[in-house]
């Protein structure tokens, strides 16, 4: 595909990292010369330098030749007319990324596909959704879903008492061959393993575990978690991502929400009608412990400034709160979160670029996303009629050792793999993968 990329800050880099590993035509456009450069010397895309905005040089991109088009810019109107221009001059599909929600509503009375903009991506209600999952997932470090659920990918940092430590994969494997279950990747000391069944679970290890519904209790135990119910949050920060997680757990649990703007409090407590407003200084331990913070099961960090999201969540974890989770938007503090206690993190602009690339298609590929503070890729492919994949058992495929097929989704049914595992043509095929093998795995889905 031909793919043209309007922004080259985080969205627009992770997205190109993500694409030019699977050989796509990418042009990218920015103002800024030196994300431009930054981008070139990491990734094998052609730049651009001027504004997405300028008919001429959306022509020196060919957009009358483009496949797809990606607005991302921070500029809300910089991205919806770049989209709107783009389809004009003949791309064939657009996608603009926004940061007002009321655009998504059904009743807003306006349909931006007539106007040329074919798909709206909203990190902030994204980073929303992601948090509340992490919620009710209580044990969990990362969540990802497959089919609504069919498979899941979950992320679990090993309890030092863990029925599993210092055990082998393939004795592990054996002990509960009957439950749905297979480890497909373990994150130790900043770097990702592909693992083999002589692997061993060590203290600190965060492991990812791909399962059918079935399995989730299961594992939990093995990691030595418990999937405990909360009822008591607190959510530091009433910004857009703030005030909508409020909303979406206010029904179900006790949500108490800080914010240091005073009228900006006042507008939070007309719109949410269950959840404590309180004004203060998230940073202020005593006002922590005013309200009560070693009674909360969850302590939530969603201000927009990185430093003061992790500082408060090391504070709650060492007054005893359960979990914790801070919105971290700087790329360079992702693999250090996973070291310094932090149970989970939350990166809008990484959502939004797996968002937007679950609407590329190359060949089977049909879903594609990156785990925060780790170096792999989870990949949901198609199984072509007469593709390799279809033509021996998984055991007897070949499939590069920097990857792993987890599990399979056939109609209603979803199967984990094993070696005796057989793929069928039409089967929705998930794999787990160091990025340097995504290319080598392509080849077996064709």
């Amino acid at each position: 595909m031909r793919i043209i990329l309007a922004g080259m800050g985080d969205v627009g880099y992770h997205l190109a990292k993500q694409l030019s590993s699977e050989a796509h035509d990418i042009i990218a456009i920015d103002i800024d010369q030196e994300r431009l450069s930054y981008s070139d010397s990491m990734t094998d895309i052609m730049t651009i330098n001027g504004s997405s905005t300028s008919i001429k040089i959306l022509r020196a991109a060919k957009v009358e030749k483009a496949d797809l088009l990606v607005a991302v810019t921070s500029s809300e109107e910089v991205n919806l007319t770049t989209a709107i221009l783009a389809k004009k001059l003949g791309a064939k599909k657009t996608i603009a990324r926004i940061g007002n929600g009321e655009y998504l509503q059904p009743d807003i009375g306006v349909n931006f596909g007539e106007l040329g903009v074919d798909f709206m991506i909203y990190p902030e209600e994204l980073a929303a959704l992601e948090t509340v999952n992490l919620i009710m997932r209580t044990a969990a470090t990362d969540v990802l879903e497959f089919e609504g659920g069919k498979l899941s990918v979950i992320g679990l940092k090993l309890d030092k008492n863990a029925p599993v430590m210092h055990q082998r994969l393939a004795e592990v494997a054996k002990q509960y061959h009957t439950i749905d279950f297979r480890i497909v990747a373990i994150h130790r000391n900043f770097r990702t393993i592909i693992p083999s069944g002589n692997d061993k679970f060590i203290p600190n290890d965060q492991v990812f575990v791909i399962t059918t519904p079935g399995g989730s209790e299961t594992i939990l135990k093995l990691a030595g978690k418990e999937n405990l119910k909360f009822e008591n949050i607190m959510i530091l920060g009433g910004g857009r991502i703030g005030r909508r997680v409020a909303k979406l757990l206010e029904d179900s649990m006790n949500v108490k929400l800080i914010e240091s703007n005073t009228e900006k409090t006042y507008e939070l407590a007309d719109y949410l009608q269950k959840t404590l407003i309180i004004q203060g200084d998230g940073r202020d331990i005593d006002l922590l412990a005013q309200e009560s913070i070693i009674d909360m099961d969850a302590f939530i960090a969603l201000t927009e400034d990185a430093e003061t999201n992790i500082i408060t969540c090391l504070m709650a974890k060492h007054l005893g709160v359960k979990k914790a989770i801070a919105l971290v938007d700087k790329a360079d503090y992702i693999p250090l979160t996973q070291t310094i206690g932090l149970d989970s993190l939350i990166n809008k602009k990484l959502l939004a670029a797996n968002s937007i690339s679950r609407f590329i298609r190359k060949g089977e590929i049909v879903a594609m996303a990156t785990l925060e503070g780790i170096d792999a890729e989870v990949l949901e492919y198609i199984a072509q009629p007469g593709s390799i994949i279809t033509k021996k058992k998984v055991k007897d495929l070949g499939f590069p050792k920097e990857a792993i097929i987890g599990g399979v989704i056939r109609g209603n049914e979803s199967v984990i793999t094993i070696g005796n595992s057989q793929i069928k043509e039409n089967d929705k095929v998930v794999v787990f993968s160091l990025p340097g093998a995504v290319k080598k795995i392509e080849k077996y889905f064709r």
